[in-house]
């Protein structure tokens, strides 16, 4: 059907009074300014039902991360429907349609990848990480973040393959490439045979999932949480806010500690080496006394034993435990500094100390040999 039996006959015929470059200038600009004022209407209308949402909105969220891609996509859509009503000829039009096909497919990846960020907050907002036992919810955002980036890395390569496909050329240069795919593929197996074991061992930790993210791990001697999984690396967030980074086959393959592997509880311990002479029972209600007034215990376990008797000292084992790995470390250091305190306060004497025995002869001869 002809194009121009589609515009009213008032339209054609000013359309015919009007110079090309002028009327497809029109064109341009009236379909890049509809898609602007449908975007700020549906952006206005979602702004109007996020209000009504105290917390975690869908819809504001629909709006930070779709803002940008719909301003460009929209305009380009209707520009491509209204590119026939253009008058010019074949070179001009065929070189306008390509161009605005490749830019309409770029913006609709864009939406594509902005649409996993919508899922993601919410799922973040459903798997809050702030509770005390969050165990579920870092196995949840762990498989998230892992199939988000994995997702985004597929879109980017269907788009560039969509767009060099669009292309005659390109396709003749494809058909070319097949019949060398299998010598190729051996040497780029060779090459990238470690970026392809990072990858491998990224799907295998998010699906079996020895570490998650906010673990507490121990690795090369370093305490910290996992802070970001991505496809090729973890980065551990180490106690004093330095970041380790680790390639993700790492957890594959050496061992590490997870301490929040099953549950964040966690015991913790306390020594002292007192001389023999320390009152056990003494350092046991004391202990006690202090545990009971901290609200870092959790209320499972709380021991004191002597766990080694050396030459010189014994060693008293001071058990203890707490719903996460911090409040254990707070609670060891509580408990060691008011034990350590109260002996020193009350049994001075039984402080770690070394004893030299003199005996009767030679307290006889001393004087003697001073004479």
């Amino acid at each position: 059907m002809n194009i121009e039996n589609k515009l009213p006959a008032n339209l054609l015929e000013f359309a015919d009074h009007l110079p090309a470059f002028v009327w497809n200038l029109i064109i341009a600009v009236g379909a890049i300014l509809a898609g602007l004022i449908i975007k700020f209407i549906v952006t206005q209308l979602f702004k109007l039902y996020a209000k009504k949402e105290t917390s975690y909105s869908f819809f504001r969220s629909v709006i930070v991360n779709l803002g940008r891609a719909i301003t460009y996509f929209i305009p380009l859509f209707l520009l491509n429907l209204f590119i026939p009503f253009m008058r010019m000829t074949k070179a001009f039009q065929t070189p306008l349609d390509k161009t605005v096909e490749i830019l309409l497919t770029i913006s609709f990846a864009g939406i594509l990848v902005r649409s996993i960020r919508i899922l993601e907050d919410y799922i973040y907002h459903t798997y809050d990480l702030s509770k005390t036992d969050n165990l579920k919810e870092r196995k949840i955002r762990t498989q998230i973040q892992f199939l988000r980036k994995l997702l985004v890395v597929i879109i980017v390569f269907v788009t560039i393959a969509i767009i060099l496909l669009s292309f005659e050329s390109m396709r003749k240069i494809g058909t070319g490439l097949l019949t060398g795919v299998g010598i190729g593929g051996i040497i780029v197996g060779f090459a990238a045979q470690n970026s392809l074991g990072n990858l491998l061992a990224g799907f295998q930790i998010a699906f079996t999932q020895p570490i998650r993210i906010d673990d507490v791990l121990v690795v090369e001697g370093e305490w910290g949480r996992v802070e970001e999984i991505t496809l090729t690396y973890v980065v551990l967030k180490i106690w004093d806010e330095r970041r380790l980074i680790l390639p993700i086959n790492y957890f594959i393959q050496k061992p590490f500690q997870n301490w929040t592997r099953t549950s964040a509880d966690i015991l913790g311990t306390v020594f002292l080496y007192m001389d023999h002479t320390i009152p056990i029972d003494e350092i046991r209600n004391e202990f006690e006394r202090l545990i009971v007034k901290t609200p870092l215990w959790d209320k499972r376990v709380k021991v004191v034993q002597v766990t080694d008797v050396k030459e010189h000292t014994i060693e008293i084992r001071v058990l203890m435990s707490a719903s996460t790995s911090s409040n254990a470390f707070d609670l060891r250091c509580y408990i060691r500094e008011n034990l350590i305190t109260y002996i020193q306060q009350n049994y001075p004497g039984s402080l770690p100390r070394t004893r030299n025995e003199v005996s009767n002869l030679e307290q006889y001869l001393q004087p003697k040999l001073q004479d």
